[in-house]
């Protein structure tokens, strides 16, 4: 039996897909061109490095591409770009066997002992072939010093159409009968891993009799139909709060798997973002041309602010999975935030309404003219008036009592103190909103706290809080302070309750009787 949280590994077994279809040649690898061509012309000009060190995220072809350049060295054939796969070295470095390639996982074996051995092989001459490779991983760990004696390649993720591309011929390969919205599917699970989205396609493949479809991928993967991404942003974008909630319900009554499901919305307000400062969709955001034009279109619908202000909320939902919590409720806080602003009074939310009020001062651009008018007629006629814009409130946004109260000790304090306003904000503890008509703001100190209120009446201070409010709530508020009436105090007895009071109170309250000794 394996530990708890160990992977079950069996002697006899069919090898994984992703081992099976592992490159075994330049040409069979996709996605790391820079790499195969510096790499190519290298061995084709006799100009081999005495070391190379290839770094990126796991699951993008390192070690596959480690064990291919060694077969080009040590081929009987070579050095050649094309190994021809046959001899024994070439055989030996794909089955893993070869006494001058030596694979090392830097995550497990990194200690003393381990660096002695590197070293006291490093001096040994190649066994077989004409060269000795080292395969090992991890940029960071890898010291200045050795970095600089290396050429360093950096691989790249792959691209969705390069991992559906994959995929395809894979399961073409295997008789996986797949339709490409499912290999599409796969290939987001990956997240820029080729082992990674193998590996799913191989699970999915055993699952269901090699008959993957799109529902198979969604329940066994937990994965987030690309359509349920669109309707999110549709529905922040509608500002239907009960909306968005009532299909998060929805997915999790489904089976979805909602920390899933905020990672992968996420990278789709990721490609938003690309979107709307690139000018268009990059090449590598969609798998097709139709999700290339809905990203395109959402982009244009959805504003900027908006985008930044939900990857921001979101953000504390990842915070939560990470430390083994729940995102449902972060998520749901998340969406409404951003689809009821006027509900959050933290300064984000102030600054990300402010956002959005100046954008509606914008022009939205030029006034867009059918082609029928385009004719010389239109040229004659006389031009049109352009539309006044609308206007926007001047008092900035709207402001309540009650939310002004909730924020005070939690959002407006804070704020004095970070504009240098410590002894204020002390001294402005002492008070709480007490009125708020149209723009003039009535803040009450407690009638034993003269003292305070004269500090706070001083302009300095005021000043500070006035700037503070404004940092806030987004509106310039006149501020009045007075004085709150007294309290009365709860009557306290002045002497402490005798033996007979304590009596009294015992038969009173529990029923009691006295006993005689």
């Amino acid at each position: 039996m394996c530990a708890p949280g160990l992977a079950l590994c069996l002697n006899r077994h069919v090898a994984a897909l992703y081992r099976k279809y592992r490159p075994q040649s330049f040409a069979e690898v996709v996605g790391q061109e820079a790499v195969v061509r510096t790499l190519s012309n290298a061995i084709g000009t006799d100009a081999v490095r005495q070391a190379y060190l290839f770094a990126g995220p796991r699951g993008t072809g390192k070690t596959s591409m480690a064990r291919i350049l060694a077969k080009c060295l040590n081929c009987t054939q070579g050095p050649t770009t094309s190994p021809d796969g046959t001899c024994h070295a070439c055989r030996a470095i794909a089955a893993g066997t070869s006494l001058d390639v030596i694979e090392m996982d830097a995550a497990s074996q990194r200690g003393i002992d381990d660096i002695r051995e590197i070293r006291d092989r490093v001096v040994l001459q190649p066994v077989e072939g004409q060269y000795k490779v080292f395969c090992t991983t991890d940029l960071s760990k890898v010291l200045p010093t050795v970095r600089s004696r290396c050429q360093t390649f950096v691989f790249q993720r792959p691209s969705l159409q390069h991992l559906v591309k994959v995929l395809r011929q894979i399961a073409d390969a295997e008789g996986i009968d797949a339709p490409d919205q499912a290999l599409a599917l796969v290939a987001r699970s990956g997240r820029g891993a080729y082992r990674d989205a193998v590996s799913m396609l191989d699970q999915l493949g055993s699952a269901t009799g090699n008959q993957v479809t799109v529902q198979a991928v969604l329940e066994l993967l937990g994965t987030v139909e690309e359509e349920a991404l669109f309707r999110l942003c549709d529905l922040v974008i509608d500002r239907d709060t009960a909306g968005a909630l009532t299909y998060i319900e929805e997915l999790s009554e489904r089976g979805h798997d909602l920390g899933r499901l905020v990672l992968d919305l996420i990278e789709h307000l990721r490609q938003l973002m690309l979107a709307q400062h690139l000018g268009d969709v990059p090449e590598s955001a969609a798998t097709s041309q139709e999700a290339r034009e809905r990203l395109r279109a959402q982009a244009k619908q959805l504003d900027e602010a908006t985008v930044l202000r939900l990857v921001d909320l979101l953000a504390v939902a990842v915070d939560d999975m990470r430390q083994g919590g729940d995102p449902r409720l972060p998520f749901e806080l998340a969406l409404v935030k951003v689809t009821r602003p006027a509900s959050d009074l933290s300064r984000e939310s102030i600054a990300f309404r402010l956002e959005r009020l100046e954008q509606g001062q914008v022009s939205t651009g030029p006034v867009q003219v059918s082609d029928t008018e385009t004719g010389p007629e239109s040229q004659l006629a006389e031009p049109q008036p352009e539309p006044e814009p609308v206007p926007v409130p001047v008092g900035g946004p709207a402001l309540e009592l009650s939310q002004l109260q909730e924020a005070w000790a939690r959002t407006v304090l804070p704020a004095v103190e970070e504009r240098g306003g410590i002894p204020t904000a002390s001294l402005l503890r002492e008070a709480h909103p007490a009125d708020l008509s149209g723009d003039t703001l009535t803040l009450e100190f407690p009638p034993t706290a003269q003292f305070h209120l004269d500090l706070a009446r001083d302009p300095k201070n005021s000043g500070l809080l006035a700037d503070a409010l404004y940092d806030v709530t987004g509106r310039r508020l006149e501020l009045v302070f007075e004085l709150g009436e007294a309290r009365e105090a709860p009557v306290v007895e002045d002497e402490p309750a005798g033996e007979e009071r304590i009596l009294e109170l015992l038969k009173e309250t529990f029923d009691a009787r006295e006993r005689d000794s």
